[in-house]
């Protein structure tokens, strides 16, 4: 029986990087996975995949030149399923084979199985050919991710009602479409569909979508889907779901129906926790699959047990999951580690894309604190111009008293690349004079923060530059 200094279960990116920052510091390491290939759900089925197929549409629908030729502008007439999923492969083959060499560098074993707690330091593993092992370990990392949440109500049949997963093996595009669900997958398949010219409709029971975000951005946001189309049906729930032969139904509760040719039902997530064995350990995971954690060491209620990424809840980012794989080795291993920093960025992978860090509008307002706002369009810029970008803005927020950046919110081109700008100058206590008083390139997108600086320093005035938030 082997025996290792930290077992890994899962290869998402909270997986990968606590195997590696445990090699770095000298142990023993098996990563365990019963997917096909290395990369958990993040490679395969949920954040490469989704953003590659928002990529290659928006390459082969020409999206990006639409503002300069008009909304008929295609760089490829006939786009197919086959097009989308051809590129979808290599990308995927790619991602494989540098986690693959990661791992060969790092001296990290893996193996192809399912794995099963038998105690506090010993799971039983089985692989596809029912072959069985044993291996103990000190230390133990849950990393297994979720999977589409699928109530039994629904008529999953991978021909008229699907999954986020199951819309990576389309055979064809459809005619119409209807996605359930307005959170960040419903809404980034809903707008990469529409981005074909595939009619749209979104549904979300609740009266916001992203509730997360700061409203002015999701406003702007609605408005373009509905601008280019699409039908965004809020504030009603879903009181059916049915398929037949040659159509799908979407039944309202208030006596509407939806019917398209498909349906991507995509209402949450649910850890794939089932076969993990966690009643033997003495772990419980709620409805939907997820484990509770200490929220800065990432341990669970077993001491030597830790668990990270989707299968704890939000986030739920491949970003976050990420760090909080490697924080979970670090303390595993009494590695001390400062704290993190207060805020981190969201991306949303949509057409058009969103990204936000620290506190939006709502929240600061909330908080009693007194603001200014200031916003930059993207196309007054000459860089947007030049893009052909049409739409889209940044705004930032800025406390009053000590000039400090609050928040940064971004809706449009470039969105999940621009906003570490402002997360840098949050997470270091920055002020709107950082912006007013630096040079950005020019023609930049980039140069929207000093823009949008400009616009709320004009408005702040220009008085003393506190030095110190006040207490």
């Amino acid at each position: 029986m082997d025996h290792f200094d930290m077992l890994v279960i899962g290869s998402g990116p909270s997986g990968r990087r606590a195997a590696v920052q445990s090699a770095k510091l000298g142990k023993s390491v098996l990563v365990v996975d019963k997917g096909r290939r290395l990369g958990g759900v993040s490679v395969h089925t949920g954040t490469i995949p989704s953003k590659t197929l928002r990529e290659t549409v928006l390459n082969l629908s020409g999206w990006r030149e639409r503002g300069f030729y008009g909304r008929g502008y295609r760089v490829k007439e006939n786009i197919s399923a086959s097009d989308l999923i051809q590129r979808l492969h290599k990308t995927l083959d790619h991602e494989v084979e540098v986690l693959q060499h990661q791992f060969m560098r790092n001296i990290v074993r893996n193996m192809r199985a399912e794995a099963r707690f038998v105690d506090a330091n010993r799971v039983s593993l089985t692989t596809e050919q029912d072959e069985h092992s044993e291996a103990t370990f000190e230390k133990a990392l849950i990393a297994v991710g979720t999977r589409p949440y699928r109530p039994s109500n629904v008529p999953f049949d991978r021909k008229r009602v699907f999954d986020s997963d199951e819309m990576l093996e389309l055979d064809h595009l459809p005619r119409t479409l209807t996605v359930i669900g307005g959170g960040v997958i419903g809404v980034e398949y809903a707008t990469i569909f529409s981005a074909l010219d595939v009619p749209v409709t979104l549904v979300e029971s609740r009266e916001r979508i992203l509730e997360f975000i700061d409203r002015e951005v999701v406003d702007d946001f609605i408005h373009q889907m509905r601008d280019r189309g699409m039908t965004v049906r809020l504030g009603t729930p879903v009181k059916e779901v049915v398929s037949k032969p040659d159509s799908a139904e979407v039944v309202m509760a208030d006596g509407r129906v939806i019917r398209s040719e498909m349906i991507l039902y995509a209402a949450g997530r649910a850890g794939n926790v089932a076969g993990l064995g966690l009643e033997t350990i003495g772990l419980d995971a709620d409805s939907r699959g997820r484990i509770r954690v200490d929220p800065v060491s990432f341990q669970t209620s077993v001491p030597n047990i830790y668990a990270a990424g989707d299968v704890i809840g939000f986030p739920s980012l491949a970003s976050t999951s990420m760090e909080q794989g490697r924080v979970a080795a670090c303390h595993a291993f009494g590695m001390l580690l400062p704290p993190p920093p207060e805020t981190f960025p969201y991306g949303i992978y949509a057409v058009p894309e969103i990204s936000t860090v620290g506190q939006s509008e709502e929240e600061v307002r909330a908080s009693g604190v007194a603001y200014e706002v200031g916003v930059a369009r993207f196309r007054e810029t000459s860089r947007g111009h030049i893009m052909g970008v049409n739409t889209g803005f940044l705004k930032l927020i800025f406390a009053l008293e000590t000039r400090r950046l609050l928040g940064a919110h971004i809706i449009g081109e470039g969105a999940t690349e621009l906003v570490h700008i402002g997360q840098a100058v949050i997470n270091l206590a920055g002020t709107v004079d950082f912006f007013v008083n630096n040079t950005f390139n020019y023609p930049t997108l980039a140069e929207a923060y000093k823009i949008a600086g400009l616009d709320a320093w004009n408005r702040m005035g220009s008085g003393a530059v506190a030095t110190e938030p006040a207490e």
